[in-house]
């Protein structure tokens, strides 16, 4: 749940100074004007991307990849050839849902201000929702504010470049023609998500391990697990929720964490799963050896170690650069000062403290306090075990 930083704080106050008052200026003379906008994905920012700037009556392009809307949300049972991620030529499958998956955070914390989710089954309310309800409620967000025609599937944006004050975008289209087309616009707004490109850990001589290895990015069932033992690197929402499903068919599942105050123990509950902390090193014969001195004989290896920032289409000739997983210079976290305000990104921070401050921007009330109340107390039950949490939240309810 840490948020990413965009390094926007090494900024200038000068250059700050200069770029509000040019975003002011553009606020106050060009508000009325129509613009032309680009908006580069189609999954939760760029749906409200989209919404924003349709209220504002702008024309807007939508692009997605994909043959419907919800990105990160759509269900994708095909998994990349290279399971690590790392051949740069193989064909990318954007999503990184698993077939089991919940979410960590109440629909409470999911909904939009002025558009919420009511979820029942069997006549039980429920506070997290599945993948299937999350991408019903974005489908009937886009339905409903009339979204769908500004989008043009099975698109791909491949390369976007300011020259002449305008900005030119290429598009490729995946059928069968595969149809290039460039199209000049007034300003884009990067919403394509950074749940695609893995991140792997530095761990000591796995590049040499036997086992077969896989980023989380790749994993959607748990059936090709079974009587497998499985090391989980990662100790995060997505490698227990791995490790508990797969823990359904596996002979032994170990998780590592490389927090120093992890507890070294056998999760209550469940009579093969195992918490570690770091990988000590990754031997030859498959042995995995923590530094909490345990020694493993592990089949296999899966990451859940994160993913990277990545704007391949985007030319800004080192304007915009993605250092160490932080996109800068951005100022709070949206506008490259250099370019702004006809680019922007969408959808990088989540902290309340910041949510907040762009609230107060735009004149909208702050983060209602019992939503904060929520997230305190499910960091707090999170905190104690991963087991249960989301049960215990509700036990816990109201708040």
């Amino acid at each position: 749940m840490a948020a990413a930083c965009s390094g926007g704080d090494k900024i200038q106050t000068a250059t700050v100074t200069t770029y509000l008052d040019k975003l002011q200026d553009c606020t106050i003379h060009m508000a009325p004007q129509l613009h032309k906008v680009a908006v580069i994905g189609a999954g939760v920012s760029g749906l409200l991307t989209a919404r924003e700037l349709q209220r504002e009556g702008q024309q807007i392009v939508v692009y997605e990849k994909s043959n419907q809307i919800g990105g990160v949300w759509v269900y994708d049972p095909e998994v990349e050839t290279d399971p690590l991620g790392l051949d740069p030529n193989r064909r990318i499958i954007h999503s990184s849902m698993y077939d089991s998956l919940r979410t960590n955070f109440p629909k409470q914390l999911m909904e939009f201000t002025d558009y919420s989710f009511t979820i029942e089954k069997n006549g039980k309310y429920l506070y997290f929702p599945d993948r299937k309800e999350v991408l019903k409620f974005l489908n009937d967000f886009a339905r409903d504010f009339g979204l769908d025609h500004l989008i043009r599937f099975n698109t791909e944006v491949v390369s976007v470049e300011q020259k002449n004050g305008k900005w030119v975008l290429e598009s490729k289209t995946s059928d069968v023609d595969q149809t290039n087309q460039k199209e000049l616009f007034d300003a884009v707004v990067i919403c394509n998500g950074h749940h695609t490109q893995p991140k792997l850990a530095d761990t000591p001589g796995i590049k040499k391990w036997p086992g077969k290895q896989i980023h989380s990015h790749n994993y959607r069932v748990p059936e090709p697990y079974k009587d497998q033992v499985v090391v989980v690197i990662g100790h995060g929402p997505s490698g227990f929720d791995i490790a508990f499903d797969i823990a359904k068919v596996a002979k032994e599942v170990h998780v590592s964490s490389r927090f120093p105050q992890v507890e070294v123990r056998k999760l209550e509950t469940y009579e093969n799963i195992w918490q570690h902390s770091k990988i000590e090193y990754c031997h030859e014969n498959g042995a995995v050896a923590f530094e909490d001195g345990a020694l493993v004989a592990a089949d296999i290896i899966i990451h859940c170690t994160g993913y990277k920032y990545d704007f391949p289409f985007l030319n800004t000739n080192g304007i915009v650069t993605v250092d160490d997983n932080r996109v800068g210079p951005l100022y709070k976290h949206v506008f490259p000062p250099r370019l702004a305000p006809t680019l922007s990104f969408v959808g990088i921070p989540k902290q309340f403290i910041y949510l907040d401050w762009l609230a107060a921007q735009v004149r909208l009330p702050r983060t209602d306090e019992q939503l904060k109340r929520i997230l305190d107390k499910l960091v707090e039950l999170v905190r104690i075990s991963r087991v249960g949490f989301r049960e215990r939240l509700v036990e816990s309810w109201p708040f």
